[in-house]
């Protein structure tokens, strides 16, 4: 490996402050070097802040709406028609 183009790979806390949810992972995101935090093995890792997370995202808290397609169908075959070819079948012609 070339020295010096990797990114420093290094522990970092994310913290989701609208769902007062912190996690330590590992991260070669730039942070900024005056927000720290202890974590509590007791050790200061730097501190990344986030807007939404796992913990507060409406998908994986169980509070997303889902949207009603099949009446979106229903009003579409209303206003336009749900429009069929009619199919003629045709007697096989016997040449004897």
């Amino acid at each position: 490996m070339k020295p010096e183009i990797h990114p420093d790979y290094q522990p970092v806390v994310f913290e989701d402050a609208s769902a007062n949810y912190r996690f330590l992972t590992r991260s070669t995101l730039k942070t900024d070097p005056t927000k720290t935090v202890v974590w509590e093995d007791g050790n200061t890792y730097p501190l990344v802040q986030l807007d939404i997370s796992n913990a507060s995202h409406p998908f994986y808290t169980g509070q997303m709406k889902i949207i009603d397609s099949a009446g979106r169908v229903d009003r579409f075959n209303k206003r336009y028609g749900a429009r069929k070819k009619t199919v003629v079948k045709k007697e096989p012609s016997s040449k004897k």
